[in-house]
């Protein structure tokens, strides 16, 4: 059995709030017309990653159960790809 300590449990409870936090700003900012589908993907993606941290302080580990990997790093792709999709929309288009 693993010994989780109340450091950690605690650390991950406090990131659960965070990034839920997060999604509901992104939730509220999904009000706006124009990146409307990217900020509702964004506050689905951070709302269940914070979910995630929650079952992480149960677990002990972001690596185990290997579903809970899978879970994160399904959410950390859906940010990473959201990120790129907005970095390329600010890129200055270069002149001819």
């Amino acid at each position: 059995m693993l010994a989780i300590s109340d450091f950690f449990s605690d650390s991950n409870y406090l990131e659960c709030c965070l990034w839920v936090f997060i999604g509901v700003c992104f939730a509220f900012a999904a009000r706006k017309p124009e990146p409307r589908s990217q900020c509702l993907i964004a506050s689905i993606a951070f709302l269940l990653f914070g979910i995630s941290d929650y079952v992480e302080a149960h677990t002990g580990a972001w690596w185990r159960p290997w579903w809970l990997l899978v879970w994160k790093g399904g959410c950390l792709l859906v940010l990473l790809v959201l990120l790129i999709q907005h970095a390329r929309k600010r890129a200055p288009v270069p002149s001819p």
